[in-house]
């Protein structure tokens, strides 16, 4: 046993620098060269991460892309395969779980790899690929998220005086939000700003640590046009939605208490319900879209502000956090929507989920509520 010990020591000194640590090591000595160039020198006073730690970012990225590839195929195939389903406002959601399979289709599996090799394995080219797709989905991802918000005030607040969503209205929306994404994910490629490797060097996105306040300037109207507008948007469709459902429930109680009821066992009573319950779901798809794309704000804020140095370590966050985002949609769909949930059940029941047993004029009033707010 101690010369067996005494075999590996000078590899265990050479990679972990003995006592004191990775000696002088950085988390750059395993960078390709071609990709050195790319690489800005604020990760050069980094040692190199624990490998443990590119094991569990690997493992829980492949994990998140299976359920990806799983929950938004099945949600894609669902909407797109019963006709009762085929409705305007769900062209938002369809296009919403697409953009989330595509962004993990491009992302996850060269993120596993480049795990397993602790480095970035696929040159400088496929690395702005790789940005600017995780930027075009993830862009397309919050878009869709407002579309289907605006379409929810517009049914559950406005009512009859709404415009209704008409099909051509709904690919309308669809190709502003897809060029919308393009026109701001292509800009690095032609000078503003660039896309390189980030600090744990197994992913690539936005150059966050360029000094140049033109360089920067880039990341502030992108995160205006892509999280701030956004996220306000929603937050004040929620607000209203929540504050019109909340009005109109009052005046359900009241109602039936002058008649001396229970409750009004009516359909409008019903369709309250539902409505209730699809704001309470995107209300909870909200915090959860907030969850995912915030570490990302704060990691290219805290870069640009000098407000906190961003650590190898501290960069992985942003990358797991917005990669999670692609898996909670399906989930949320296949527990809460009952049109979805039946159709579900037909047509894979296997994977179906939750109890059916509501009479038929409280499912008929659900799903027409809910296919009216796009996620039926």
């Amino acid at each position: 046993m101690a010369s067996i010990t005494q075999m590996l020591e000078p590899q265990i000194a050479a990679r972990w620098g003995g006592a004191s640590g990775y000696s002088n090591q950085t988390v750059v000595d395993t960078v390709p060269p071609e990709m050195l160039p790319w690489v800005d020198s604020h990760w050069y006073q980094f040692p190199p991460m624990n490998p443990l730690w590119h094991g569990i970012l690997g493992f829980v990225i492949g994990v998140l892309g299976v359920i990806s590839y799983v929950g938004n195929g099945v949600v894609i195939y669902i909407f797109s395969s019963t006709k009762s389903l085929r409705t305007p406002s769900n062209l938002l959601v369809v296009n919403l779980a697409f953009s989330d399979f595509c962004m993990m289709v491009c992302m996850c599996p060269m993120m596993v790899i480049n795990c397993y090799y602790e480095t970035w394995v696929f040159g400088p080219l496929m690395c702005q690929i790789y940005a600017l797709t995780g930027s075009l989905f993830g862009c397309a991802s919050i878009w869709s998220m407002v579309c289907i918000a605006i379409d929810r005030y517009n049914v559950i607040v406005k009512g009859l005086s709404g415009q209704p969503l008409t099909t051509k209205k709904a690919l309308m929306w669809n190709f502003c939000n897809w060029a919308h994404a393009v026109f701001w994910t292509v800009l690095p490629m032609f000078g503003w700003c660039r896309y390189v490797p980030e600090g744990n060097m197994t992913a690539c996105g936005t150059d966050y640590l360029n000094k140049d306040w033109f360089s920067r300037s880039y990341i502030l109207f992108y995160s205006l046009f892509v999280y701030w507008i956004p996220l306000l948007t929603i937050i004040y469709a929620y607000f209203f939605i929540v504050k019109a459902v909340s009005a109109h429930e009052k005046q359900m109680r009241e109602q039936a208490k002058k008649m001396n009821v229970a409750s009004l066992r009516s359909s409008e009573a019903q369709n309250t319900s539902a409505e209730c319950k699809l704001a309470k779901i995107g209300l909870t798809i909200t915090s959860l879209w907030f969850m995912a794309w915030t570490p990302y704000l704060i990691i290219n804020f805290s870069a640009i502000f000098e407000t906190m140095t961003v650590t190898p370590l501290f960069s992985i966050w942003g990358a797991v956090f917005a990669k999670a985002n692609a898996c909670y949609n399906p989930i949320i769909y296949g527990i809460s929507h009952p049109k979805y949930r039946q159709a579900l059940k037909e047509k894979l029941p296997l994977l179906a989920c939750g109890d059916d047993t509501t009479n038929d004029s409280q499912s008929q009033a659900s799903a027409a509520t809910a296919s009216s707010t796009g996620d039926a």
